[in-house]
């Protein structure tokens, strides 16, 4: 199979942006180089955009917004159709970009970057196809409107599935729409723009823009003919689009910040619940927003836990992202490598007491941002490590006394986007999660759920993306008096 960046130089897609329906040269001049994390090495280079080119992105979107708003649900849910079918048609390209732009293991990016990806389109189309866009409240009509052009701003660790899972419901509602990808992850984001072109997307419905947050984010953010903003990324960078985005009044939606916690009740499984919640901290290497990286624990059976944490983190491999032997790649780009350095340290100094990993790359791996899976046990609530989200490998394990002493402890954070509860009462799982302040409970390792509200409380965000909520940040209501 062709490789990722032979397909889109061979296309002449690498170093262009996608507007108004053409691969267009940037007007700006900057360049940034897409770097291999597995090896430390520039594998390709795309050309960055501008504030000339939002502006041009922007105006696309913005002239064709009627059209598309005007577009009946159903042909627009028959273009998110095709849209779904070439991503599952071009599942191993976009696998191997993903692997390549931020060190996924290829057995991940199969198995979760993209077919949750695809996920996302199916239940916008889904979604939007049995939703009430037009409802009755005795002689007042209710209508949900699509709110117009916006700005999408995605991160480089879950590249497709955060594009996806903004882009999907934001077509179905009838918006049109500028994307910034992260520019260390533009590959997989090059070839969603193709898939957009091929699936037959009307021009300037969809747009895409590379560029950093500085210069192409910021242009967004403050665009007066942008009428919303949806950012998942850090809470820093949150903050500093909500900011931009204040003089205009504009919709933001913010997806940011996670300190997850993962309770562990008395009475759980811990043969199976502890195995399962390493698993879930770990993956994507911990470079998720949502990853339970604090497993709050039976002080009387921390020693057990400890165990059962040792065994599950050696069945892990770390190596190379491309084989199919390694389970986890990378750290993504060389600044958060660094972060994650920094935290174990921090940790260490801290009194944090090592289980297992620790500092540096694995003994095996000498060069590439290879981090060791650390586990860290005798937390406490005033560790950075238990209050500063790493967006890494590692796992703190902090123990309690009693149930109330744990939703403390697990409520004891800034963030509020997720959390696990483990325990063989499911009435009494049901009494924490109804305690804990964020938007998302997984109790006892459930499947996903795509249809789920995803978002948080507190610093990690508002607004909610996935299933009908999802959809409805991108629609504004109007109420039509007298309608009959």
């Amino acid at each position: 199979m062709t490789s990722p960046i032979k397909h889109l130089t061979d296309s002449g897609r690498l170093d262009r942006a996608f507007i108004d329906g053409e691969w267009t040269l940037p007007e700006f001049s900057g360049r940034a180089a897409v770097i291999d994390p597995s090896t430390e090495e520039p594998i390709a280079e795309i050309a960055l955009g501008g504030v000339a080119d939002v502006d041009r992105a922007v105006a696309a979107a913005r002239r064709a917004f009627v059209g598309w708003a005007a577009t009946p649900v159903a042909e627009r849910a028959r273009f998110l159709g095709r849209i779904h079918a070439l991503i599952l048609e071009r599942a191993e390209l976009f696998a191997q970009a993903i692997s390549l732009e931020m060190g996924a293991a290829i057995c991940s990016a199969r198995a979760a970057q993209v077919p949750l990806a695809a996920e996302h389109i199916r239940v916008a189309r889904d979604v939007s196809t049995s939703y009430p866009f037009v409802s009755q409240r005795g002689t007042t009509a209710i209508m949900r409107e699509p709110i117009g052009v916006c700005g999408l701003i995605t991160p480089w660790n879950w590249p497709l599935n955060q594009i996806t899972a903004k882009v999907g419901p934001a077509l179905a509602a009838g918006c049109t729409l500028v994307l910034k990808p992260s520019e260390l992850s533009p590959l997989s984001a090059l070839l969603f723009a193709e898939v957009i072109e091929d699936a037959g997307i009307p021009a300037g419905v969809f747009n895409l823009v590379n560029g950093d947050g500085p210069e192409v984010g910021a242009a967004l953010a403050a665009h007066a003919d942008v009428d919303m903003i949806s950012i998942t990324g850090s809470t820093r960078a949150g903050v500093l689009v909500t900011q931009a985005a204040a003089p205009t009044v504009k919709r933001v939606a913010l997806e940011l910040g996670g300190k997850s916690p993962n309770i562990i009740l008395a009475d759980a499984d811990l043969a199976r619940a502890i195995p399962l919640g390493v698993a879930a901290c770990l993956r994507n290497l911990g470079q998720s927003c949502s990853a339970p990286t604090r497993m709050i624990v039976p002080r009387d059976r921390l020693p057990e836990v400890e165990a059962l944490v040792r065994a599950a983190v050696a069945e892990f491999v770390v190596g190379d992202p491309r084989s199919a032997r390694s389970t986890h790649g990378p750290i993504a780009n060389r600044a958060q490598f660094e972060r994650v350095q920094h935290m174990i340290a921090i940790a260490i100094a801290e009194g944090a007491r090592l289980v297992c990993g620790g500092p540096g790359r694995p003994e095996n791996l000498q060069r590439g941002f290879y981090a060791c899976l650390t586990v860290f046990s005798d937390v406490h609530s005033k560790m950075a490590i238990a209050q500063e989200e790493v967006f890494g490998p590692v796992l703190a394990l902090i123990p309690y006394d009693s149930v109330d002493e744990a939703v403390e402890i697990a409520n004891d954070t800034v963030y509020g986007l997720g959390a696990h509860v483990q325990g063989a009462d499911l009435d009494g799982t049901r009494a924490v999660a109804a305690r804990l302040r964020c938007g998302q409970v997984h109790i006892n390792h459930p499947a996903w759920d795509p249809h789920a509200p995803f978002g948080g409380y507190k610093r990690s965000g508002n607004g909610r993306e996935y299933g009908v909520e999802g959809m409805e940040e991108y629609l504004e209501t109007k109420a039509v008096l007298g309608f009959g």
